[in-house]
Parts: structure tokens; C-alpha cells; sequence
């Protein structure tokens, strides 16, 4: 039988990865608001969809345990996201 703890402490996590969720996606919104050139702020969103990337990955698909596949997972996305930022820049 499991332990309830246990229940308790995974639910806890992900209430706090859907948070910080919550607050990346806030602070993307808020940076188009800035004043800023269109080049840092699209680096900036991306650079936030990465970290948000890594905690869907690692959070919500359970990856955390398995640090193989949340490394590969994390890394194509990473090169995907500077793929993308060579692009904007272009």
C-alpha cells in the first residue's frame, strides 16, 4: 500500500511547478508590455518557454526520474529554442 505522504509531497510539486508556470507565463505577458527592442524580448520569451519546457518535461511528464531522457528531452529542446532565436535574429 502506498504511502499517503508520498501523495501528499508529489501533489505539493506539482501545485508548485503549476505556479511557477503560472508566474513564466505571467512574465512573458508582461514583457511585451516593456519597451524594449523586439529581439530581446522575443530571446527573453523564448528563453522563458525553455525553462518552462524543462519543467513540464521534468514536473508533469515525470522525467525528474529518469535524468536520461529528461537530459536528451532538454537538449533537442534547447537546440530547437536556439534555432529558433538564430532565426529571429535573421
Amino acid at each position: 500500500m502506498a504511502d499517503p505522504s508520498e501523495n501528499t509531497l508529489e501533489t505539493r510539486a506539482l501545485t508548485q511547478a503549476w505556479g511557477l508556470l503560472i508566474a513564466l507565463s505571467l512574465s512573458s505577458a508582461a514583457l511585451t508590455a516593456l519597451a524594449l527592442p523586439p529581439r530581446v524580448v522575443g530571446g527573453a520569451i523564448l528563453l522563458l518557454a525553455l525553462v518552462k519546457s524543462r519543467i513540464i518535461l521534468a514536473r508533469y511528464l515525470d522525467l525528474a526520474h529518469a535524468p536520461g531522457w529528461l537530459r536528451g528531452f532538454s537538449l533537442s529542446v534547447t537546440l530547437f529554442t536556439l534555432i529558433l532565436f538564430g532565426l529571429s535574429l535573421i
